[in-house]
């Protein structure tokens, strides 16, 4: 199965949270909150969306920062996904 969002949603996939101790020791999942970091796993198209053009900037693999409360959760086999507006995409982490 694969998501195919609509509109100017996009599907996220949440980076996992984790926290190193200064011996270099990853302690995954003892993050308080989770990351607001993901990265896209597939875009909508775009197009007219109410009544203003939508134009998607965000492309497949590109990680980014979005919203503390954006979203749905979506569970889709094991995995799991954040769809969200592309407005709720506040920045593009690039390299």
């Amino acid at each position: 199965m694969k998501l195919v969002p609509l509109g100017d949603k996009v599907v996220l996939k949440q980076l996992v949270a984790e926290e190193t101790t200064k011996s270099g020791i990853v302690l995954p999942g003892q993050a308080k909150e989770k990351p607001q970091q993901a990265e896209v796993i597939a875009v909508g198209p775009g197009g007219i969306v109410d009544g203003k053009e939508v134009t998607m900037q965000v492309k497949v693999g590109d990680k980014v920062i979005y919203s503390k409360y954006a979203g749905t959760e979506v569970k889709l086999g094991e995995e799991e996904y954040i769809i969200v507006k592309q407005n709720d995409i506040v920045a593009i982490v690039e390299d």
